[in-house]
């Protein structure tokens, strides 16, 4: 038997990850994509530790599993493909949603099957499920450097297990008693300090080893949502939003809810650039702004609104506009104002279509329409998912063309 990596004990958490991937590179236990290092590291008999997913209940009562990307989780993708249960695989790095639901064509083969398990079968064989999808996961299965037999884990440091599971908590994908299975080399079930653990790490109930299947029967609580005010464990929290559209799109979500999204590097800001009184007057002149804007086109109303202070549109060769659609029956103009200021995506002229379902943006030039499509991917409105791209010849003989070019 391996030798164990078992005594870290006064290690740092970068210390435990370094000294996991130096063992498993070291022992040979490394296996492909190599070197393992900063990564979910894949090792030998991980499809023999995958294979005994099977055998759990919290598994075969499953309807709909959540299994992250990483290389040494591909056996669970298989085992839950041939299962024939909803697949979820987060999208990579958050950038064009939460989940992709592998979805293999219809009389797949086996070898079908194995190749869908796979990343390049996560890009063909899949759609994307947004913020709105109705998600309903009743398994998690995430990749862990290291873990403790008591449930806890450490990633590959940069967050994104984390994430997606506070996010998933937010949607109300996943429930309180939703398990969470990790698959490990036996090397990796080290000892780890509790005092390493933050609110935001997630722990495990399941530990799955090519030779064990431990139950942790882990006491602390998971993460209750996306801590905001201390979300910076990913990166600084503006980049994290423009790293993450889907992000932006909950957390405007969690705004109109009235729970407090204000981020750490926002109480600092405002304490240091405003004072109460000021805050007060921006706030005011907001909430004015805002109940102007209100009601100005009622549902289904045709409504052109200029930004008076920009220069005149027409004759201007360089304006580009912004297809908007998907946007529900009960969402108002000024609902969509609103979260372009949000977003920092407002048009210098708004043509809205309620009764069509639609509206476009017109911005100066091609490079800000297209800042304002990112910013705006994946933007929810109304328990709808809209669908913003450049618009092609957008009112050529009324009829909408949109530029197919993703």
């Amino acid at each position: 038997p391996q030798p164990q990596l078992r005594s870290l004990s006064g290690a740092s958490k970068q210390d435990v990850r370094e000294k996991v991937w130096e063992y498993l590179e070291r022992s040979g236990l490394a296996a492909f994509p190599r070197p393992v290092h900063r990564r979910i590291p894949n090792f030998k008999g991980s499809h023999q530790a995958c294979c005994s997913v099977k055998e759990l209940e919290v598994f075969n009562r499953a309807h709909e599993i959540k299994v992250d990307p990483d290389k040494p989780l591909e056996g669970v993708r298989l085992a839950a493909l041939q299962a024939r249960k909803t697949l979820l695989v987060p999208t990579p790095r958050l950038r064009t949603g939460l989940f992709n639901k592998i979805v293999p064509p219809a009389g797949a083969t086996k070898e079908i099957l194995r190749i869908c398990a796979t990343s390049q079968g996560i890009k063909e064989y899949s759609v994307p499920v947004g913020l709105d999808g109705k998600a309903r996961v009743d398994l998690v299965v995430v990749g862990s450097v290291a873990v403790s037999e008591k449930g806890w884990r450490i990633g590959k440091g940069e967050g994104y297990a984390d994430m997606e599971y506070a996010m998933m908590v937010s949607m109300g994908a996943v429930q309180e008693d939703t398990p969470v299975i990790t698959i490990v080399h036996d090397c990796q079930v080290v000892d780890i300090a509790e005092e390493l653990l933050d609110d935001h790490d997630l722990t495990v109930d399941y530990i799955l080893t090519p030779t064990r299947t431990i139950k942790t029967n882990c006491k602390r609580p998971k993460p209750q949502g996306i801590l905001w005010h201390k979300a910076s464990y990913l990166c600084s929290h503006y980049e994290m939003l423009e790293k993450i559209p889907i992000l932006k799109s909950l957390r405007y979500r969690e705004k109109q809810a009235g729970k407090d999204v204000t981020l750490q590097d926002e109480h600092s800001d405002l304490a240091n650039a405003n004072t109460p009184a000021e805050l007060n007057e921006k706030a005011m002149a907001e909430n004015t702004r805002l109940q102007a804007a209100t009601d100005s086109a009622q549902l289904g109303q045709h409504y052109v609104e200029s930004d008076s202070s920009s220069p005149q549109l027409e004759g201007s060769g360089m304006i580009t506009t912004v297809y908007v659609g998907n946007i529900p029956p009960s969402i108002r103009v000024s609902e969509l104002k609103c979260a372009l200021r949000e977003f920092h995506a407002t048009p210098l002229r708004l043509n809205w279509q309620g009764a069509q379902h639609r509206a476009f943006l017109d911005y100066k030039d091609k490079s800000a329409a297209e800042s304002a499509v990112s910013s705006l991917k994946g933007l929810s409105l109304g328990g709808n998912t809209l669908r913003v791209e450049l618009a092609k010849n957008q009112r050529h003989k009324g009829q909408v063309e949109i530029n197919s070019q993703k």
